[in-house]
């Protein structure tokens, strides 16, 4: 349509608003999977009257970098991705690369010598950007463009404070490297300090998410399949694209990380160098916690790993934290001390137990490894492992979302006049209640014998005996395939829960 002189400035802004909210529902709705938090925390920035730096953190493979582009699209003046291993010269050659491209090969291209110089480049190339439509500038994996003593913070430092916070701007950081972001950048001590605005942790998807993510390709599974998928591969959508429709979940684990070349064989062997420096501390602290599916204490992992009881141990086990690969979880009713570590990323547990140092032969290497007792132990608690990563979900099924409660384990060691029991999940809630939860994978339905109930009914009263409380108990049994009806379920367990409760939306 032709340009109408007769349009008047407020016309012109009710068709660009316009335009911007369309674009809103349809990201919010329709373009890609799951992220409704995050992508509604990107769009408010877009919004605002003033700018805004958001940090996006998260591990390698999860979707950062796709996340930001499909919100952002055509409202991204300049980006920017630092190069791995490279050196101060080779970064700032790459920005002034990018920043020809991002002006058409108008600006000079000469690299500039160092970081503020950089980034007064990039403040002249924005000046003869159109600001009155908020733009973004998207500097992506930010730790491969601080190398040591490269001046990167302090010209970011610059850009921001002197140019970029009284303009009508958006300035994304991003980063694989989680602790690195956090420590260097939201919790900054000099120019950046406090300058963040809006921060995401982009975690993996849910089982909900990676169900809409499939469906999106075509590729529909019933649960049990999407199940056995994500207790190998957990839910990295860059894993995720690698799983073919028509065949079953046996048939494609095969596929994607035993037979000749592999995409996922050798990927442990790269993950983490890619986002630690001095991985071999890391691969130590992740080797260790597979010998034990319900976690170590500190102590047990510095004995095992061969790593010191220190500084060093404690900034390994946070950095691994904060990059999604392990989580810590103090028992009920113990001390900070008594603190367990556990190994959460389910492709490096599924890497070390059933993939390094195997000499598998044939084409169907998974059909045969999902017969071994090995398999039978380790899907066990991998589901387990599943259900801590979906606890929001689990409490949505119960109905307690908005009652305050902690999520622990329990373990008691029995001697000779004692019995002992663990609980690998409980919740502690502030309506006088706890919820003891019981995981069974079982590829049907569940039944309780007058064994598994005796059990059940140890565990309740070694838990009550030990913690003295006073609080009313209840199990909570959560299956497969659900549980059938008999007297000692009827006796023991309160309420029952599905794969498909933990496929629920939460948000």
């Amino acid at each position: 349509m032709p340009f109408d002189p007769h349009f008047s400035t407020d016309m012109i802004l009710l068709v660009e608003k316009s335009l911007f909210l369309a674009r809103k529902y349809a990201i919010m709705n329709n373009l890609f999977i799951g992220r409704k938090a995050e992508k509604a925390i990107l769009l408010e920035a877009l919004e605002t009257p003033e700018s805004e730096m958001v940090a996006v953190i998260g591990r390698r493979r999860v979707g950062k970098t796709y996340l930001i582009n499909s919100v952002y699209g055509n409202r991204i003046a300049f980006e920017i991705t630092g190069l791995q291993n490279a050196s101060k010269k080779d970064q700032l050659e790459n920005f002034a690369l990018q920043l020809a491209e991002a002006s058409r090969n108008v600006f000079p291209i000469k690299p500039p010598e160092s970081w503020l110089q950089a980034f007064a480049l990039l403040i002249s190339f924005l000046k003869q950007e159109d600001l009155s439509e908020k733009k973004v500038v998207f500097l992506d994996e930010l730790p491969w463009m601080a190398t040591h003593k490269s001046g990167f913070l302090n010209g970011l430092s610059y850009f921001w404070n002197s140019w970029a916070v009284k303009q009508n701007i958006v300035v994304v950081i991003c980063g694989s490297a989680a602790s690195w972001m956090i420590q260097k950048v939201v919790n900054n001590k000099g120019g950046l300090h406090n300058r963040i605005t809006k921060q995401i942790q982009l975690n993996p998807f849910t089982l909900n998410e990676t169900e809409a993510f499939l469906q999106a390709r075509n590729i529909h599974f019933d649960r049990y399949q999407i199940i056995q998928l994500y207790m190998a591969l957990g839910g990295i959508p860059h894993y995720l694209k690698e799983i073919k429709g028509g065949k079953s979940a046996i048939q494609n684990i095969n596929q994607i990380c035993f037979v000749p070349n592999a995409r996922l064989k050798n990927e442990f062997l790269r993950l983490y160098p890619a986002l630690f420096a001095n991985a071999e501390r890391h691969i130590s602290v992740i080797r260790a916690l597979a010998t034990k599916w319900h976690g170590l204490t500190r102590t047990q992992i510095a004995q095992l790993s061969g790593l010191v009881e220190g500084g060093n141990l404690s900034r390994v086990l946070e950095e691994l934290i904060h990059a999604g690969f392990i989580s810590n979880y103090r028992p009920f009713g113990k001390k900070k001390k008594s603190k367990l570590y556990r190994l959460t990323d389910e492709y490096s547990l599924f890497y070390l137990k059933f993939i390094e140092g195997q000499e598998h032969e044939g084409n169907d290497v998974w059909h045969h490894l999902s017969q071994t007792q090995l398999y039978k132990t380790w899907s066990g608690f991998a589901f387990e492992n599943m259900c801590l990563q979906h606890i929001p979900q689990i409490k949505k099924a119960l109905g307690i979302s908005g009652i305050y409660s902690l999520s622990s384990s329990f373990y008691h060691k029995g001697n000779e006049t004692s019995a002992g029991a663990q609980i690998d999940l409980l919740i502690d809630r502030n309506d006088h209640v706890i919820n003891l939860i019981e995981v069974k994978y079982y590829n049907e339905a569940f039944s309780i014998d007058k064994g598994y109930a005796e059990n059940l009914r140890n565990k309740r009263r070694v838990f009550r005996e030990v913690t003295q409380t006073k609080k009313q108990l209840f199990f909570i049994l959560i299956s497969t395939f659900g549980l059938i009806p008999n007297s000692h379920s009827m006796e023991l367990i309160s309420k029952e829960l599905t794969m498909d409760d933990l496929f629920s939306e939460v948000f």
